[in-house]
C-alpha cells in the first residue's frame, strides 16, 4: 500500500493537478503511456544508448499528462468519475472504502502486475508476443479498474461533502 502514496508523491498530484486530470482528454491520452514506454525502451535496438532520451521524454509525458489539460467544464462523465474514484481509492487509509471495492481493486492490481511483468519480459527478451500480451492484459485491467473506480466514486460521493463537491 505504501507504493501508491510514493507514486502520488513522485507525481506531485496536488489539488490542481487532480482537477486537471479529471479532463477526459487527460484520462484517454494517458492510455498511450505504456505503449509509448514500450516503444521508447524497444528503441534501444534502433538507436542504441540514445533510447534513454526517448525514455526520459516518455516519463516526462507521464508526469505532464495530468497537468496538461484544462479543468473540465463538467465532471459528470465516465472518465472524470474514474479519476475521482481513483482519488478516493488513494485516500482509503483516511476514509475507508467498502470491502467489495477494495477486493476488486486488489484483484485488478494483481492482474495488472502480471501484465506488467509480461510486458517487461517482452521488452527485455525483445519478444513481441509477450510484449503485446502484457500490454493487452495491463491495459484491459487498468480500464476495468477505472470502470470500478466510477462505481466506487458513485458509492462514496454520498458519504462526504468533499466527494459530492467533486461532481459538477
Amino acid at each position: 500500500m505504501e507504493t501508491t502514496s510514493t507514486i502520488e508523491r513522485v507525481m506531485s498530484m496536488g489539488a490542481d493537478a487532480w482537477r486537471r486530470h479529471t479532463n477526459p482528454w487527460s484520462v484517454y491520452t494517458r492510455f498511450l503511456s505504456m505503449p509509448l514506454l514500450g516503444v521508447a525502451i524497444w528503441s534501444r535496438e534502433w538507436i542504441g544508448p540514445w533510447f534513454l532520451i526517448v525514455v526520459a521524454l516518455t516519463i516526462l509525458w507521464i508526469w505532464i499528462n495530468p497537468r496538461l489539460f484544462p479543468v473540465p467544464t463538467s465532471t459528470d462523465n465516465w472518465a472524470s468519475k474514474a479519476v475521482l474514484g481513483e482519488r478516493i481509492w488513494l485516500r482509503r487509509k483516511v476514509t475507508p472504502v467498502p470491502r467489495h471495492h477494495a477486493n476488486a481493486a486488489m484483484f485488478l492490481a494483481a492482474i495488472s502486475g502480471i501484465g506488467a511483468l509480461l510486458f517487461a519480459y517482452g521488452l527485455i527478451a525483445l519478444d513481441p508476443l509477450m510484449l503485446s500480451l502484457g500490454l493487452v492484459v495491463a491495459l484491459l485491467s487498468k480500464a476495468w479498474f477505472l470502470d470500478r473506480s466510477v462505481w466506487l466514486f458513485e458509492d462514496m460521493m454520498h458519504t462526504s461533502a468533499d466527494y459530492r463537491d467533486w461532481l459538477y
